[in-house]
């Protein structure tokens, strides 16, 4: 049963998610929108910025793990947020003097502070009974819908308030939003590792990861998370640029897409506890997969909303799927190495994603950048087909079998 301090990791951890999501989605909305102003209309770079975030996020992944695991969950989030800030400040500079350079290594700085913020799932889990994982994780993951309304609409608002260029006071408010978390986070209560725990580096890190369990983790969460960036990124550029909508229109879409993405998450856990996690995973690709056959049937903006909509609960449980499923393979001494890693091959394939989604909708347009994800949902499709298989057969095989229980165990 889950105790107070649990519910209130839960409440912390979601306040500091919210806050988080928020300075996400205002960044998703406004980089590539500023990296227009900054280098015109035709170019192929314009998902650089976007780019750049997610080179940072996956950069800081591991070091982000390691700095917890030695000063703890709690100051290594309070330093993560002063980093994330000093970009956004950086950011502002940038716009006011029109370097798309400087531009990026602000962009590149607020990664790495989203690098320990994506931690915030696996905090919440660190110390939370094993029957209220799934349900912690999805709580905090949830909290992320609030964003989807105070990030955009907080870019739009700010964007003329600070100085005669446009979006330097969004990045004002992003300063706000991850300063904010710093400070929230100092109400968490999880304990560090212990003297033996710290001491104990566990198994070698590649014979977790090529745990059938682990793989399929792994699969879900990168090619989930990229499917759902690939086509984030293009769609503000393809409504702006190939479709001339409106800003407001735009910020309406990547509003209720980030809802799609964190809302589920109020139920993701319960969803998983009924029917289990490969199926949840499976149902997140197939929503995927409809999400691409919508926004292949047209350009309105009814095609964009609900393709981005059913994107992002696709999105939602893919990776909460996959998050719960890592926490099966590591114990606590293991945790820092396996989740910074998780991490650091999620974000590198988001990253690449971001570059490549930019640069197919330049060259080939929009339909090909949707054709272009159904290959990875096809193997997180594949993937969990195949781990459903093995668990079944090892079932009937005792070695076999004693690995899959003692994976179901390891955080007992």
């Amino acid at each position: 049963m889950a105790s107070y301090r649990d519910k209130r990791n839960v409440f912390v951890l979601a306040i500091c998610q919210a806050l988080f999501n928020s300075g996400r989605g205002l960044t998703f909305l406004v980089a590539a929108l500023a990296a227009i102003n900054l280098l015109g209309e035709a170019s192929a770079l314009l998902t650089v910025p976007i780019t750049m975030m997610l080179v940072g996020t996956a950069s800081g992944t591991i070091p982000a793990a390691q700095l917890m695991r030695w000063l703890g969950r709690k100051t290594g989030f309070v330093i993560s947020s002063l980093i994330g800030a000093i970009g956004g400040g950086i950011c502002m500079y940038a716009l006011s003097e029109n370097s798309f350079t400087i531009f990026n290594i602000g962009i590149f700085l607020f990664g790495l502070y989203s690098g320990a913020a994506q931690q915030y799932r696996f905090a919440v889990a660190d110390a939370a009974p094993d029957e209220f994982k799934a349900k912690a994780i999805s709580l905090v993951i949830a909290a992320g819908v609030f964003g989807a309304f105070i990030g955009p609409e907080a870019a739009v608002r700010a964007k003329d308030l600070i100085g005669s260029t446009e979006f330097v006071g969004s990045f004002g408010a992003l300063i706000g939003f991850t300063l904010a978390s710093g400070f929230i986070v100092l109400g968490i209560d999880i304990p560090k590792l212990t003297t033996e725990e710290y001491a104990d580096s566990g198994r070698p890190l590649h014979k977790i990861l090529f745990l059938p369990v682990a793989v399929v983790a792994i699969v879900s969460a990168t090619f989930g998370y990229a499917v759902m960036n690939f086509l984030m990124t293009a769609t503000p550029i393809s409504m702006q640029l190939g479709n001339e909508y409106i800003i407001h229109d735009v910020k309406v879409v990547i509003q209720w897409h980030v809802v799609g993405m964190f809302a589920p998450g109020f139920f993701t856990g319960s969803l998983i506890n009924r029917i289990g996690v490969l199926k949840t995973v499976s149902l997140g690709a197939f929503l995927q997969f409809a999400a691409v056959m919508v926004a292949l049937a047209g350009t309105t903006l009814p095609h964009f909303w609900l393709s981005l909509f059913l994107l992002g609960i696709g999105w939602n449980f893919a990776f909460t799927g996959g998050t719960t499923l890592l926490t099966e393979v590591h114990t606590a001494s293991e945790r820092a190495k396996v989740q910074g890693t998780n991490d650091f091959i999620v974000f590198t394939g988001m990253a690449i994603s971001s570059l490549f989604s930019g640069t197919l909708y330049h060259f080939m347009g929009w339909n090909w950048v949707n054709m272009a994800t159904l290959p990875m949902i096809g193997v997180v499709i594949v993937a969990v087909f195949w781990l459903a298989l093995w668990k079944k057969t090892a079932m009937n095989s005792p070695s076999r079998n004693e690995t899959v229980c003692r994976s179901k165990d390891m955080n007992g």
